[in-house]
């Protein structure tokens, strides 16, 4: 192939990737790849055909090997610390609140239902234990 069609080749595949699929960083290494292979024959690096597309699969093994996954990671992984249940973080109680009573707090920038279901009374200032998650409330107890 010339070297305008392997850089043709490589816009339309990082265009695939970045615009219309959500491919998984697949496309972006095969269109960095491409463009690469087209740049070697730019500036007069002749290959025969064969030989081109052997660089290209050699150069788009070595970047999905070496590359992937920590870029994936970056830009889209982002969960690692993420957890799905929130028991055992602490909120501040703002209230008094009894056992088996209700109140509102502001946890992680929104307002959050509490309910004490420990054996005491939790004070007004004092953190509290989340221990579950029902819906919108949090269950909690004195820490």
């Amino acid at each position: 192939m010339t070297w305008w069609a392997w850089l043709v080749l490589g816009a339309v595949l990082l265009g695939a990737e970045l615009f219309a699929v959500d491919a998984q960083f697949y496309l972006v290494f095969l269109g960095v790849s491409a463009a690469i292979v087209g740049l070697a024959g730019l500036f007069g690096i002749v290959l025969p055909e064969w030989g081109q597309w052997l660089v290209f699969a050699v150069i788009a093994l070595f970047f999905f090997l070496t590359f992937r996954r920590t870029l994936y990671t970056k830009i889209r992984g982002g969960g690692e610390t993420y957890r799905e249940s929130l028991a055992g973080e602490s909120v501040l109680v703002a209230a008094d609140l009894a056992v088996g009573t209700e109140a509102r707090t502001e946890y992680r920038g929104t307002k959050w239902t509490i309910r004490n279901v420990g054996e005491t009374t939790i004070a007004a200032g004092s953190r509290a234990k989340v221990v579950d998650v029902n819906g919108l409330t949090l269950n909690v107890e004195a820490e």
